[in-house]
């Protein structure tokens, strides 16, 4: 209803309340005043349809472009009229498949083939799933496009008795595909689209229904997720945890995500300690180092981009560290897991440089590489971690120790790394790292 009175009764009562109170004007005014409503409402429009904001130099130059035409060009509002509808007839046509995919879309992607989501604890530590946005693996901080060095911060997850595991990856290249996967426990393939950030249905896969929920549902867990920004919570309805940091009203209709943004640590303190006969499972987001400009036209090149993420890694750093610091003083017998959703893209110009056909390894693992730490209960980790390569695959491994049940390991998904590839090669999802860490290039039917 919302997007419906912005987008329609809103314009459709401004124009004939305009042509209300002018109509005692004369035809030459009224065509002017009607000139620069219509394109600043639709240069407006166009606006929030691409990035969900109003940005003031966008918005001053569609002003100024309406007041221009008003002026000058005000004897072709018919034509601009037609030229409207037009565009509006063609943007139609193209909605048409995305609603289809939309009606037809199915959730048989994330069926189980074996009995897992039955599968009954025998071990029930709280967990804790910390996720830093686009930090890559230790390993790969130390060598390659990264080449820096993190040692105190890799010193103080040992101290705390953390595992590390140097070669993890993604599977997928943003938040929203990678978590889909990850909670999904299964590969998705981009849905064989074309859009590699979003994945048709994630953010609901992510927080509200998923295999994972259900089993931890089933296991009598109590689910609490954290987050610094309400970005998975965009167009959200449902929610799928007992616990959010955010309420649908911090949440406007309109946005990015990235309007208000809350600390991590005083809700975790708050719910810490909660109901200590259940046991609990956290997942919290935090957003830094994050990854380097998504489009061509936003990056200030490879080099600065890689000074800026740097800056943002320190400063992840002090977060995990404190967040960590919590867990281990108030909950020092949890299971706790740190890992990232992708890498930081650090040493390519801008993300969607992936998108064209590459065999850079440096470049695909500064994409795909991921922090995966994991502080086992009484740091005794299960004779099988070794399986644990890629984040599709977390949750069963997670899911075959805490059960004592191996047999669910007998059906853990490909360790490959896919991204969608546009230019220099046939249009479509490719697989470029595949079980073994190797660079390929294959395309998935």
């Amino acid at each position: 209803m919302f997007f419906v009175a912005l987008f329609l009764a809103g314009p459709m009562a401004l124009f004939t309340f305009g042509r209300l109170i002018l109509k005692s004007k004369s035809e030459v005014f009224q065509q002017r005043v009607f000139t620069f409503l219509s394109l600043s409402c639709f240069g407006l429009f166009l606006q929030l349809c691409l990035y969900a904001r109003l940005q003031w130099l966008f918005t001053i130059t569609v002003l100024a472009i309406a007041l221009l035409m008003a002026k000058y060009l005000y004897q072709q509002l018919r034509r601009v009229v037609v030229f409207q509808l037009l565009m509006a007839g063609v943007a139609l046509l193209f909605a048409v498949p995305v609603f289809i995919n939309q009606v037809q879309y199915s959730e048989t992607w994330m069926d189980q083939p074996d009995a897992i989501e039955n599968v009954v604890f025998k071990k029930t530590p709280n967990i804790y799933l910390i996720q830093p946005d686009g930090y890559v693996s230790f390993s790969e901080l130390g060598k390659g496009l990264y080449d820096i060095d993190n040692e105190a911060f890799e010193q103080f997850l040992l101290q705390k008795n953390f595992r590390s595991y140097p070669n993890a990856r993604s599977n997928y290249s943003t938040t929203l595909t990678s978590n889909a996967s990850l909670f999904g426990m299964k590969h998705h393939y981009y849905n064989y689209g074309y859009n590699f950030s979003e994945r048709l249905d994630a953010r609901r896969v992510i927080l509200a229904d998923n295999p994972v929920l259900r089993i931890l549902n089933n296991n009598k867990y109590t689910t609490h997720y954290l987050a610094e920004w309400p970005y998975l919570l965009v167009n959200n309805s449902e929610m799928g945890y007992d616990y959010c940091n955010f309420s649908a009203d911090d949440i406007p209709l309109l946005t990015q995500g990235f309007d208000a943004y809350k600390d991590v640590l005083p809700s975790l303190r708050s719910e810490i300690n909660k109901n200590q006969e259940q046991p609990h499972f956290f997942f919290i987001e935090l957003f830094q180092p994050g990854h380097i400009a998504t489009n061509k036209i936003e990056s200030a090149g490879a080099a600065q981009e890689k000074i800026w993420w740097l800056t943002k890694l320190e400063e992840a750093n002090v977060k995990l560290k404190a967040v960590v610091q919590l867990i281990h003083d108030k909950d020092p017998d949890a299971l706790v897991v740190i890992l990232a959703d992708h890498g930081g893209y650090v040493g390519l110009e801008y993300m969607r440089a992936l998108q064209e056909k590459t065999q850079d390894r440096d470049e695909l693992y500064s994409a795909f590489s991921t922090l995966m730490a994991i502080k086992w209960p009484q740091d005794q980790p299960p004779k099988f971690d070794s399986k644990l390569k890629t984040n599709v695959n977390l949750f069963r491994i997670l899911m075959a120790y805490l059960g004592e049940n191996e047999r669910y390991l007998d059906y853990l998904e490909d360790d490959g790394s896919y991204h969608i590839v546009d230019r220099k090669a046939v249009k479509g999802v490719y697989k470029y790292i595949d079980d073994a860490g190797e660079i390929v290039f294959e395309r998935q039917n």
